[in-house]
């Protein structure tokens, strides 16, 4: 097989080094990539938001999948023009994207099909939400309605840190995504990742991961797009995870499919977890990144038959074998982030790093100047790796950290914090 990989970052490193592994590989471009991916795939330079063009780049390579990484080109449509033309591709249409790319659209859905989730409103002006921050009170949690790289949610401990929010989003701090949007009740709990691949029909779960969104050890200070990760999640019981499929998951994708807009690709279901009862937090319409790099490395090339199936409507014939083992993924950010940060930073110790099935360094943000490794972002490595158990995970995973020569790096040292305390 031919296979085409659009995205950038670490889930897209990830996922390349997992599908590379399957014999049906025969193939594989990552569009544009980075200097992490080159190194074991083709990379291309191509507008990955232009459908037109990466239909055309699909047909002219002969690619048999399309793998779509990133929601942006989801939501432009990427998807309805590679299945227009007869090429499958992996990742829903742009009206079942919605799912993500609007907050307002997924609770509609919530409340047609009966998913349980979190009190909310939904504005589309600055006064009207203040004013009812002011009637509800905090803490409150503030979303900017549409797609604001993970970072357009405001946890509000006070209705002043709640009106600065909507202050910030409809002043254009987030773009077009701040246009409107959603207040929501403040569920209490613990939150978990439940990844499932739906073909239209059919929903195959594949894993859950925890995610560490702020920057800060202890899960303090501003939200980032994701610090490190670990899978599984124990506070994903079977009971916890039956109960998410059968009353959030299921009813979703049959609300998708009576409105016409069926449901084809991942999905990411974020949820709160509180007395083994789950709610709904949010949906993304693909893997999520650094979710994405702990549960490749537990996967391996299998992934690549189940996306397959999935991408042509036979999910029915798909399985995943899981092994009883742990996985865990570090990041190492440029220092300032989520704020402002220095690219083309130097980075050594990177060759040489194992490349195995239980340790890898996924690159996230780098680009090659002058024949070394450079910072080209924010988060910038995935120091990923799996064991026996989460501990052995973790060992491994910041040794591999460690061994990065990058003054100018931060990371959090206690990834996995909630499932390794005494």
């Amino acid at each position: 097989m031919n296979i085409l990989i659009l995205g950038s970052g670490g889930r897209e490193h990830a996922l390349a080094w997992a599908v590379s592994q399957n014999p049906k590989c025969d193939k594989l471009i990552v569009a544009p990539g980075n200097a992490g991916i080159a190194l074991l795939a083709d990379c291309a330079a191509l507008d990955i938001e232009a459908p037109g063009a990466v239909a055309e780049f699909a047909a002219e390579n002969a690619i048999d999948l399309v793998i779509i990484g990133p929601e942006a080109p989801l939501a432009a449509g990427v998807a309805d023009r590679l299945r227009a033309t007869g090429i499958a591709v992996f990742g829903p249409s742009a009206q079942a994207a919605q799912l993500e790319a609007s907050k307002a659209f997924t609770k509609e859905i919530c409340d047609a099909c009966g998913a349980p989730t979190a009190a909310y409103a939904h504005f589309t002006d600055a006064n009207s939400a203040k004013a009812y921050i002011r009637a509800q009170g905090a803490p409150i949690v503030v979303k900017a309605d549409g797609l604001a790289a993970g970072k357009g949610v405001t946890v509000a401990e006070t209705e002043e840190q709640a009106i600065a929010a909507i202050d910030d989003m409809f002043s254009g701090a987030f773009g077009s995504a701040g246009a409107e949007v959603v207040i929501e009740e403040f569920m209490t709990g613990e939150e978990a990742s439940f990844f499932v691949l739906c073909d239209g029909e059919n929903a195959l779960p594949i894993g859950t991961a925890q995610d560490h969104k702020r920057i800060g050890e202890g899960d303090t200070g501003p939200n980032t797009g994701g610090m490190g990760a670990y899978s599984p999640a124990p506070i994903m019981t079977a009971e916890t995870t039956d109960a998410a499929l059968e009353q959030i998951v299921k009813p979703t994708l049959a609300e998708m499919a009576r409105r016409g807009t069926p449901y084809q690709g991942v999905l990411y279901v974020g949820l709160m977890i509180e007395n083994s009862r789950p709610r709904l937090v949010e949906y993304n319409v693909r893997f999520g990144d650094p979710e994405c790099q702990v549960l490749m490395m537990r996967l391996g090339g299998q992934i690549l038959d189940a996306l397959q199936a999935c991408a042509e409507g036979r999910l029915t014939e798909a399985q995943i074998n899981w092994a009883d083992d742990h996985a865990m993924t570090v990041v190492l950010a440029a220092d300032g982030y989520p704020g402002s940060y220095a690219k083309g930073q130097k980075i050594g110790g990177l060759n040489g790093l194992p490349e195995t099935s239980s340790q890898m360094m996924f690159h996230a943000g780098t680009a090659k100047h002058e024949g070394e490794f450079v910072s080209s972002g924010g988060r910038v490595l995935n120091a990923t790796a799996r064991g026996a158990s989460l501990k052995d995970a973790r060992d491994r995973a910041y040794d591999l950290a460690d061994a990065v020569e990058w003054p100018g790096g931060t990371m959090r040292r206690d990834i996995g914090w909630r499932a390794l305390k005494p």
